[in-house]
């Protein structure tokens, strides 16, 4: 039910280069399709200093429903994804911790959702800890569809 294209709405994240860097943040679209054994295959498409990126991730499945696991390189090097809520239609509030370093993300079918699934976003966001200081939201204009073969990028992207 998570399967086709999302847009990134917000995010909230203690990552400094979120931090340094929010006056850069570019539209960013997802697109998640199902694979056997219920991975997901995600590609992020986003612009960096103008070209259309497609950094290309797999979320494997973990124990719990709604739970995925996000191998980067290196020993150790792991992200837990969590399914927070969604209603499959219109928005998604995912969890991705690493360590001790939590960060919540908010997608929407469109690049605009309602008042109160943004409330939800927020309320979300205070309930690990984070707030408004860290919490971004992403441009709802200017989306890549695609990159071409010398923009894509197989790895994994910061939380």
């Amino acid at each position: 039910q998570l399967a086709g294209r999302w847009f990134l709405v917000g995010v909230a994240s203690r990552c400094s280069y979120l931090a340094e860097h929010s006056h850069r943040l570019e539209a960013t679209a997802v697109t998640v399709t199902i694979l056997a054994g219920q991975s997901l295959a995600i590609s992020t498409f986003r612009k960096l200093d103008g070209m259309c990126w497609e950094i290309r991730q797999r979320y494997l499945p973990a124990q719990a429903h709604g739970r995925f696991l996000l191998k980067g390189r290196g020993y150790g090097n792991k992200v837990d994804v969590l399914v927070g809520e969604t209603d499959h239609s219109s928005y998604a509030i995912l969890y991705y911790q690493k360590g001790k370093s939590i960060s919540v993300k908010l997608y929407g079918r469109t690049s605009q959702v309602s008042d109160a699934v943004v409330d939800k976003f927020e309320q979300s966001v205070r309930a690990v800890g984070l707030s408004e200081d860290v919490t971004f939201y992403f441009p709802t204009y200017g989306f890549c569809d695609s990159a071409d073969e010398f923009h894509i990028l197989d790895g994994e992207l910061q939380i």
